[in-house]
């Protein structure tokens, strides 16, 4: 494995280079008004590297909602506030085998969330998060990541406006599906709470930071804690592509239709992306031709 502190310009802007030339195949999303005017040619990175160094690229200004990548960091929340086992007591760790908004799955497995980064999963856990309702909890949980991770997240009120006023009818059907079977203790705060928690929203420097936390041992987060989230990240983190991307990448990664994308290198680094459009998955498309045109370069795959 190379450093990520030793990466240059040239193989940079080659990276770069590969994934712009793909992200034309990708499609802005449209079900959330205001995530549908991003520019589909925008894309920006940022790594941080152990020793301290940073590399940026791109429209690195461009704010952007964490969508469904702030499932990894709700889940290290619970990790360290709550404990592995009443955490994996609401929620699996099996990877999915259908889209991240499936009610059919979460039916066929008897209620019970495959993992934390699907839909299913992560509105489990938003029904789970210290604070008495929705503003109070999302609050909490920005504030302790800003703390912890030195980021400036902030909750984008105007997404979220446009969230609400287009909420998702199959997120309505997993969490009445969800309250019915008695998972959740309040459904309309879990659900408040979820789509609060995907606006909170930054720059890819902010993403980067928060991938920090996973990428080695420091003294804010357990050791056991970032193992698992690292490890469910590796197998559940781009949905149902999980499994073809670790083999094409070979690191703990987690996407969102907000366009972020976090990859983590164990004891090197975390690399951050910013690419709005997604592939058929539901995954940033231009962001995931740099990470693997990256991680091939510089043989960063935990599996080398």
């Amino acid at each position: 494995m190379k450093r990520l502190d030793r990466l240059n310009s040239t193989e940079l802007s080659a990276c770069v280079q590969q994934a712009k030339t793909q992200a034309e195949q990708g499609q802005i999303p449209d079900r959330i008004p205001k995530l549908a005017l991003a520019n589909p040619n925008w894309f920006a990175v940022h790594i941080c590297c152990e020793s301290g160094k940073t590399i940026s690229f791109g429209d690195t200004s461009c704010v952007f909602p964490l969508m469904s990548v702030i499932k990894t960091f709700s889940l290290l929340y619970l990790l360290e506030h709550l404990g592995a086992e009443t955490v994996f007591g609401w929620v699996g760790v099996e990877p999915s085998q259908a889209p991240f908004n499936s009610l059919e799955q979460l039916v066929s497995d008897g209620g019970r969330p495959r993992n934390p980064m699907i839909n299913s999963g992560a509105i489990t856990l938003a029904d789970k998060l210290p604070g008495k309702d929705a503003k109070i909890r999302t609050l909490l949980f920005c504030q302790w990541l800003n703390q912890l991770a030195g980021c400036q997240l902030h909750l984008d009120e105007a997404m979220l406006t446009s969230v609400r006023l287009t909420r998702s009818k199959a997120n309505e059907a997993i969490a009445n599906h969800l309250a019915q079977i008695g998972h959740l203790e309040n459904l309309e705060i879990a659900l408040d709470t979820y789509e609060q928690i995907c606006c909170l929203s930054g720059r890819v420097e902010d993403l980067a930071l928060l991938g920090k936390l996973l990428a080695f041992a420091n003294s804010c987060i357990s050791t056991q804690n970032r193992t698992i989230v690292n490890a469910v990240m590796s197998t559940c983190g781009l949905y149902e592509a999980s499994a073809e991307w670790a083999v094409r990448i070979g690191l703990p990664m987690k996407s969102g239709i907000g366009g972020g994308l976090v990859a983590i290198v164990p004891g090197s680094g975390a690399i951050a992306c910013y690419s709005p459009a997604l592939d058929t998955v539901g995954n940033p498309l231009a962001g995931l031709v740099f990470m693997e045109a990256l991680s091939q370069n510089l043989h960063l795959s935990i599996f080398s």
